[in-house]
């Protein structure tokens, strides 16, 4: 093994990774990122497509929720705020980082990559963006969007995507046209 690996290892020689001693890799970091992307624009195609209500997100959704709301009975009280509009301070005070990570590593064998990074709207009648999105382990994803999907709370979020997709059809639709005269126009002058 080579002294570059050794230390992206951790130092271990073995070959064994050591996340504790690990140093942050760039490229791993931007692979992360990248996979976070692509589940959230996944989502918003399934939110534009799917009526949230019907919308299923695992093989264990009743499961998550039930445990989501028992947990949390917070998320489960109407007018539903916390669900509508995460607050981040919350899940992160030292009370919400401990009951989080229980309820975390209860999912650690029931689902794939539980822990790593998703990207959640903050605020659950508005799209994807700079300044609605933050970082969440996959279950938090999953807890939260069950339960909205669950409760109705996505059906803004639906219209939304529905129209912005019909905008972006249009637009491609025009833009083919466009270009379909732009080429008879210039077969016209051969």
């Amino acid at each position: 093994m080579s002294e570059t690996q050794v230390a992206q290892t951790g130092g271990n020689a073995v070959g064994q990774f050591d996340p504790n001693n690990a140093q942050n890799l760039i490229e791993i970091e931007k692979q992360f990122a990248v996979k976070a992307v692509e589940q959230a624009q996944t989502y918003w195609n399934l939110l534009e497509k799917v009526e949230p209500k019907g919308l299923k997100l695992t093989s264990i959704d009743d499961e998550i929720f039930e445990d989501t709301i028992k947990t949390f009975p917070e998320l489960g009280e109407a007018p539903y705020t916390k669900l509508i509009n995460i607050d981040e301070e919350w899940m992160k005070s030292k009370d919400g980082k401990t009951r989080w990570r229980e309820f975390c590593e209860r999912y650690k064998e029931k689902i794939k990559d539980y822990n790593f990074g998703s990207l959640i709207r903050t605020d659950a009648e508005d799209e994807y963006g700079e300044k609605n999105t933050i970082f969440v382990t996959r279950i938090q994803f999953y807890a939260f969007e069950i339960a909205r999907n669950r409760l109705g709370l996505n059906a803004k979020a639906h219209e939304i995507a529905k129209t912005e997709a019909l905008k972006e059809k249009a637009k491609k639709e025009k833009l083919q046209k466009e270009r379909e005269r732009e080429r008879k126009k210039k077969a016209g002058r051969l």
